[in-house]
């Protein structure tokens, strides 16, 4: 991804396969292009509103149509009990798509990825690595727009 306009182009291409139930890992230093590419691809599925990290609240609801997104910034996450006490659990239920930066901050407490998105921060651009680790995940990729 040469810039934030590359990461919104691939965003776009991505909202086209996403489905309810999906669990999006989203690795990368911070301003590596995650918040972008999440703003990008509500953006893309059509939301309006404004888009802001969710640095400090941990998780953004947002509702498109039939499409229930919840974008979880994990930067500021501490101790298990946060998780528990906010009912995030809950958030996995099969319909929301989940986009989670950070997610290593939560490991053990949230599902398994069905994509892990990797940002790198290059000298001049920034590179992005894609993977798959479920059927789910293979079938999105598959369907991605070249």
């Amino acid at each position: 991804m040469a810039d934030e306009a590359a990461t919104a182009a691939f965003a776009t291409r991505l909202a086209t396969c996403l489905k309810p139930g999906m669990v999006i890992y989203l690795h990368g230093d911070l301003g590596a292009g995650k918040t972008t590419l999440v703003r990008a691809v509500l953006h893309a599925l059509g939301y309006t509103g404004r888009v802001k990290s969710p640095t400090y609240t941990l998780l953004e609801h947002y509702q498109i149509a039939e499409l229930h997104l919840r974008h979880f910034d994990l930067y500021r996450f501490n101790h298990a009990e946060e998780w528990e006490q906010a009912g995030f659990r809950d958030e996995f239920d099969g319909r929301n798509i989940c986009l989670i930066e950070w997610p290593e901050k939560a490991q053990g407490l949230i599902p398994a990825a069905d994509i892990v998105i990797t940002f790198e921060i290059l000298a001049e651009s920034r590179h992005l690595e894609i993977h798959a680790l479920t059927q789910t995940g293979i079938a999105c990729l598959k369907i991605l727009p070249r």
